[in-house]
């Protein structure tokens, strides 16, 4: 009997291993724009609301992609799913080198957007019936540990990229290669059965109305609304922290993308680690503590980048500590929230949930985000030019605009600290109502892990 449980954790192991490489890439492919924002828009002549609309455009189709992709995970295998995802993600990352102009560029981003889309639902879905209740929340820290390291690999060496092939287009291929690589490992990955980490056998019938089911949940529909919030902040402060970086404080590309990298990466190594390891102790002690812990952290993130921008331009490295400490709380929400939605949902429904969430999340958050902060970015650079009596806009009137737009951000994080807090009112009613449904169902032993086909 140890030898099968030896086994089994070995297994989930080795695929939350590649769960976690794979999300590294996710997010290094999805950060090398942000990077090459300031070479891009000279090139092309953009706007900062052009610029926005490319990373709005992408996390539309991100969440619309995901809620028949998250179906799929559902239902079908999960390893194909995300072997199929990887590698059209970054298939279309390499062809976005070869982009002519400012529409070719966009298409192409679109691409990269469907194949991501594949990936959180089912792999989510995996870490869920890999590890029980009181373990999800470290290994959702080590599978989202992805983010930081994309972004602080991204932001590390983009710049440099950029300077040794004289060009913005050189990351989009490198970026390519390891992603169609690791793809071939995902095909090969054992799948556990659905369920295979509750307490008792879960059914594998479909849900009727699904969708419905779901909403019912109220915890749910409050972590909905939090994820909205918190990607707002999040894509809107990935997106522009580099531009802000070279335009208000005057920085090149190579110390800006590396001073943000700290920022928005190093930050996350500490948090998603430490805040993992937290976060399973305190609902180990408290059944809503996880949600609490999140709600504090998140009103932390909004005090600490509050600070960072109302500071002014007096010192880099004052803006980096606070803004820096603030996205700390910010990586905690992950490791609080994440586990919570597997807590409330069934098994059958959790890669569909997870869609569901991240429709929301990314149609009214992650697309908003960058595209309003780039609209009032360009109506405060004309705003500025006005108050100055000047006939025609300056680098220096957006670097003025670009950071009265960023100031939207703290406000959407105390907004997610307010949704943590009141889904953590009604998550203990929703988890037992979880538990007492699948009790319900077939109270057997649950199977443990093994393949599926």
């Amino acid at each position: 009997m140890s030898n099968v449980a030896d086994g089994q954790t070995v297994n989930a192991g080795r695929v939350l291993f590649l769960l976690f490489l794979a999300n590294l890439l996710n997010f290094f492919d999805r950060t090398i724009p942000a990077i090459v924002i300031e070479p891009l828009r000279k090139e092309y002549g953009l706007s900062d609301l052009e610029l926005g609309l490319v990373s709005a455009a992408f996390t539309l189709v991100y969440a619309i992609a995901g809620i028949p992709l998250g179906k799929l995970a559902d239902t079908g295998s999960r390893r194909k799913v995300l072997g199929w995802g990887l590698l059209v993600w970054s298939a279309f990352t390499g062809l976005n080198a070869l982009a002519w102009n400012y529409w070719s560029f966009f298409l192409l981003r679109l691409g990269v957007g469907v194949g991501e889309a594949s990936y959180a639902p089912a792999a989510s879905s995996l870490i869920s019936d890999m590890y029980p209740a009181s373990r999800r929340a470290r290994a959702t820290g080590i599978y989202m540990l992805g983010l930081p390291m994309g972004l602080v690999l991204a932001f590390f060496t983009v710049g440099g990229m950029v300077t040794a092939f004289g060009s913005w287009r050189a990351p989009f291929l490198i970026a390519a290669l390891p992603g169609m690589v690791l793809a071939i490992f995902l095909f090969f990955i054992r799948e556990p059965q659905r369920g295979a980490s509750e307490l008792t056998r879960v059914s594998q019938q479909p849900v009727a109305q699904p969708i419905r089911t779901l909403l019912r949940i109220r915890t749910l529909t409050w972590i909905i609304l939090s994820g909205v919030t918190l990607n707002f902040a999040t894509y809107a402060g990935n997106g522009f922290l580099v531009p802000l970086l070279q335009r208000y404080f005057g920085l090149p590309l190579v110390q800006a993308a590396v001073v943000t990298g700290f920022i928005t990466g190093v930050t996350g190594l500490v948090g998603l680690t430490l805040g993992g390891w937290v976060a399973d102790r305190v609902h180990a002690r408290s059944e809503r503590g996880r949600l609490t812990l999140g709600a504090v952290s998140l009103l932390v993130g909004a005090l600490g980048t509050g600070a960072a921008l109302l500071a002014g331009n007096v010192s880099v490295p004052l803006f980096a500590l606070c803004f820096g400490l603030g996205w700390l709380g910010v990586y905690n929400y992950y490791t609080s929230v994440y586990p919570a939605i597997h807590d409330v949902v069934e098994p059958r429904l959790r890669a569909r949930a997870v869609a569901l969430y991240f429709a929301g999340m990314y149609v009214l958050g992650g697309a908003l985000g960058p595209a309003v902060v780039g609209g009032l970015s360009d109506a405060f650079t004309v705003a500025a030019m006005r108050e100055a009596g000047a006939a025609e806009v300056t680098e220096a009137f957006k670097a003025t605009g670009l950071h009265s737009a960023m100031l939207l951000i703290p406000v959407m994080l105390l907004f997610t600290s307010l949704f943590i807090h009141l889904a953590s009112r009604s998550f203990v009613a929703d988890a037992r109502r979880m538990r007492e449904a699948l009790a319900h169902e077939e109270p057997e032993a649950a199977p443990g892990l093994q393949e599926v086909a």
